[in-house]
């Protein structure tokens, strides 16, 4: 929040919305930006250049996204700690449903650590064209970072083993599509779990092609109804 003196004296108020930096292939940055939006929080969101990161860096004084500014100034880094500044800060509508909460927090931590690591390869082409697209040295610079991660040539061999990547995905994701039948979501009520959840299955949408596979059609259904969310759940869903 700016404040400033009026000519006439009159104090003036303007008031910043949040602002949220992110990758839009990132599924920790959909996770984050869906909590944003069913909590009704304004914010704006600032798509950070993947080889220019300078105004990440100048207003958050580091390189990771999500990261999100508040309109008091404050930042957050990293989607898990996002998610508890926001809960504390907006307790509702809640992310951790009452008598659910540990269980949410222990889906949350497996979705987010473990069940990545399953669809994180079948997104990897998408990307790579994705960040090529904006350039070539975007595009290499992706690749960069990921080959000094998990060693040279990485890329090539993920994208060339395409079929033994999706059953990977279908077997990681069948106890979800099981959990989800005649459920809107995990639980029954939307908690944490729902948005990191949602946010592993954006690696299979955000080119705008929703490519979870047809033989899952629980989840398909499920991430179209968190999508649709802002502020409020929809008619019947909760």
């Amino acid at each position: 929040m700016l404040r400033f003196g009026g000519e006439s004296g009159n104090l003036l108020v303007i008031r910043m919305q949040a602002r949220l930096y992110q990758f839009l292939g990132s599924p920790f940055c959909a996770k984050a930006r869906k909590i944003l939006e069913f909590k009704g929080v304004e914010f704006e969101i600032v798509e950070v250049d993947y080889l220019e990161r300078k105004e990440l860096l100048l207003a958050t004084g580091q390189m990771m996204v999500p990261a999100l500014t508040l309109a008091d100034g404050e930042t957050i880094i990293d989607s898990a700690k996002i998610a508890a500044r926001l809960e504390a800060l907006y307790p509702e509508p809640t992310i951790m449903p009452p008598g659910w909460a540990g269980l949410h927090r222990v889906l949350a931590d497996y979705i987010d650590n473990h069940l990545e690591e399953s669809i994180y390869p079948v997104a990897l082409a998408d990307e790579r064209e994705y960040y090529t697209r904006q350039g070539i040295d975007r595009g290499a610079m992706w690749t960069f970072i990921r080959e000094r991660k998990y060693g040279r040539g990485f890329v090539d061999r993920m994208i060339a083993d395409d079929r033994a990547n999706w059953a990977r995905v279908n077997q990681a994701l069948a106890p979800f599509e099981a959990q989800l039948e005649g459920k809107a979501f995990l639980t029954g009520r939307i908690g944490l779990a729902d948005f990191c959840l949602y946010g592993q299955l954006f690696y299979l949408a955000f080119t705008g092609e929703l490519k979870i596979p047809a033989t899952l059609p629980n989840l398909r259904a499920y991430f179209g109804r968190i999508d649709r969310i802002s502020s409020q759940l929809e008619s019947g869903s909760a």
